[in-house]
This record gives C-alpha cells, sequence and structure tokens, in this order.
C-alpha cells in the first residue's frame, strides 16, 4: 500500500534554498562530509515536506561545502513528495526500488566519506545498515549541526509559532464549558481534543488534564479519576497547526473554591516565578539566568524541592527542540529563539499547579506569545 504524505503548507522556496545552504555550510564548519536526514522535523525544515519514516530508507543527503543534495527513497514513496520543489531546490531525487540496496546507494553518492552527521530521530535499522556500507566513516549526530540553524526562528516560524498560541488561548478560554464536579478527566479531555482541532490545530498532540492528586505529576495524561468539586487542576494542551509549527500553553484551574486553604498563598508564589523568568528573558541573557530566575522564587519561599523540571523547552516544529532552559545551560539567548516558560510546583499526593507561555526573544527584550491571565482560574462549580 503506498502512504502519501499530508499535504501541509511549505515555506517559499527562497526559504527554503537558504535552508539548504546554511545547513551545508555547517557542516562543513564542524568537519562533517555529508548530513544524512531521516523523515521528521529536520526534513520538512529543509525540503518543507516531513515524510514518513518506515523500514524502507528515505534519506536526504546533505553533503557539506558546493555538492548537489539528493533526496533517496523508495520509487512508490515518491508521490507522497509531489508537492517538494526538488528542481528549484536544486534537489536530485534518486527513487530505488524493492530489490535494491538503498544504503550503497547513499554510499556510492558519498564516496568514501570520513565522517557523516545523521539525523537524532533515524531508526536504528538505517543507522547499522549506513554504518555496514559505509566503512571506516565515523557516525555522528545531525542534532547538533541542525540545532544551531532551527534554534533561530525566522519571522515567518515567529508567525506561525504566534498563530498557534492564539489557537490555543481560545481553548483555554472554552475550559470552564468542560471542567466540571462529577465528569472524568478523560471526559473532559475529548472535548479539549475536539476543541484543540476546532480551533486550527491538525491534531491534539497532548492533553494534560491533571485533578487534584494527579496534578502533581507533571507529565499526566487523563484518567478516569471523577473531578470533585474544590480540586486543583491542571490543564496543559497543545499541537501543530498546518504550518507544522506548535503550540503548548498550561494554566491552572480550580473547581469551586479550592478545598486546601493553601492553594492561594502557594500559587502567588508561582506566579511571581512565572513573572520574574519572562522578565529575565532577553539577548545576551544565558538559559540557566532564566532558569534562575523561576527557580530562585520558588525555593525562597519554601517549594524548591517541589519544583522538579527545567523551566522551559524550546518549541517549533518539534513541542521540544532546543534551547533548554535549565541549570547548567550557558547558552547566551538570541533575538529569534522560542522556548516555554513553565515553572511549576507539585506537592504529592495533594494537588500541583504550573503557569506556561510561549515566548519569543527579541532584538530589546521578550515577547510572550500567549496572552491569556496567569492568574488561578476559580470556576462555578
Amino acid at each position: 500500500m503506498m502512504r502519501r504524505s499530508v499535504h501541509t503548507p511549505a515555506p517559499d522556496v527562497a526559504s527554503l534554498r537558504a535552508r539548504l545552504d546554511r545547513a551545508r555550510g555547517a557542516a562543513a564548519k564542524a568537519d562533517t562530509d555529508a548530513l544524512l536526514i531521516a523523515p521528521g522535523s529536520d526534513l520538512r525544515y529543509l525540503i518543507g515536506q516531513a515524510g514518513g519514516s518506515f523500514e524502507r530508507l528515505t534519506t536526504l543527503v546533505v553533503p557539506a561545502g558546493d555538492g548537489t543534495p539528493a533526496l533517496v527513497l523508495p520509487k512508490l514513496e515518491a508521490p507522497g513528495y509531489a508537492d517538494v520543489p526538488t528542481d528549484e531546490l536544486g534537489v536530485e531525487l534518486v527513487t530505488w526500488v524493492d530489490g535494491d540496496d538503498p544504503y550503497r546507494v547513499v554510499a556510492d553518492r558519498l564516496g568514501g566519506p570520513g565522517r557523516v552527521a545523521v539525523s537524532d530521530t533515524m531508526v536504528a535499522l538505517h543507522v547499522l545498515a549506513l554504518r555496514d556500507v559505509l566503512g571506516a566513516a565515523e557516525q555522528t549526530l545531525a542534532g547538533p549541526i541542525l540545532r544551531e540553524l532551527r534554534m533561530r526562528k525566522d519571522a515567518a516560524e515567529i508567525a506561525a509559532l504566534r498563530k498557534a498560541a492564539r489557537a490555543i488561548d481560545r481553548v483555554h478560554a472554552r475550559v470552564g464549558e468542560w471542567l466540571r464536579p462529577g465528569r472524568t478527566e478523560a471526559e473532559v479531555g475529548a472535548d479539549i481534543t475536539a476543541a484543540i482541532e476546532a480551533e486550527g490545530h491538525t491534531h491534539a498532540d497532548f492533553v494534560i488534564v491533571g485533578s487534584g492528586p494527579n496534578g502533581a505529576s507533571p507529565h499526566h495524561d487523563v484518567s478516569d479519576r471523577v473531578i470533585e468539586r474544590g480540586d486543583v487542576v491542571v490543564v496543559d494542551i497543545g499541537g501543530p497547526i498546518p504550518e507544522g509549527y506548535n503550540s503548548d500553553c498550561t494554566r491552572t484551574y480550580a473547581v469551586g473554591a479550592p478545598r486546601d486553604a493553601d492553594v492561594a498563598e502557594t500559587y502567588a508564589v508561582l506566579e511571581r516565578a512565572q513573572r520574574a523568568a519572562v522578565a529575565a528573558v532577553g539577548p545576551g541573557v544565558r538559559a540557566a539566568e532564566v532558569d534562575a530566575a523561576a527557580r530562585d522564587a520558588i525555593a525562597g519561599a519554601g517549594f524548591g524541592e517541589y519544583f522538579i523540571h527545567r523551566t522551559g523547552h524550546g518549541i517549533g516544529l518539534d513541542v521540544h527542540e532546543e534551547p533548554y532552559i535549565m541549570g547548567g545551560n550557558d547558552l547566551r539567548l538570541e533575538p529569534g529563539m522560542a522556548f516555554s516558560v513553565e515553572p511549576g510546583i507539585y506537592q504529592p499526593g495533594r494537588w500541583g499547579a504550573r503557569i506556561e507561555d510561549i515566548v519569543v526573544v527579541t532584538e530589546d527584550g521578550v515577547e510572550s506569545l500567549n496572552t491569556r491571565p496567569h492568574g488561578l482560574v476559580v470556576l462555578d462549580a
């Protein structure tokens, strides 16, 4: 059965050509003879089409310097790439059929490389087969090379992230329609999923509805737990829009007056921490400094042991990508970098809370893409 890729909007040809040129230059700078890009977000970034990863090899061969890139893929999968402007991009289309050795096709094209970099997400089936045919060539990861390109979003990418953020904000504005006592987390999650798609996402990538003690687990999903009056509920939702860029936003709700007396005071600490972290963002600031701004506010109020994850992650064609906003990361932020700022306080067995916005570093500061209020949303119950 032939599997076609879903048609989605792609950047203009000039942008894609520029990305390919930068990738070739970055490979050369890294003393790498070629990048081997598997289907996924890296492929979409470079040619506008993510494709699909199957047992048959598909890879974009990007030689360092001025060599001609080639998209090597099964002939039966070629129709799924019909929208890729290979001629305009200067990419050669190289197809193979069952019975051919696609790994040898790649090796012959590369000659005798000393080092190749493969996509971080290329499956082991292909990585090991390529190792066999490339002889003594060193295999490294392409991620460290490509992340230097992908971290810095251009104006079109930021516009897509802004569009995704506004769409997910509209979903959060409606959560009170579904989050009520007597309903399960799964039922609420199903309604949110439908709304995410209705608001312009291609699908919901994740829907977290963590009520009561489940809110103390940062990566809780949904469950059959019945929501009770007085619950504090963490709602973390997001997904891609047709352009491929993702939303990701968390707000914390209370179903009626919170049953625990410490909720208001503790949540106020979280609000201060999130504000402090966003205020710390700017060009030249180290990622670790943004993390410290949130962590210091929470630890200073006595809740340090309950903030158990990094302050943020980059976002773009992937929900989680560089840069990571965490202690020990001395990367200096630059204009165009986009990431979440999402401190949380999680008290096991009781309740949790998180506030998350996507922000972009600007020439002189920061832009918050999500604009919903940050305060605890107390719903009528």
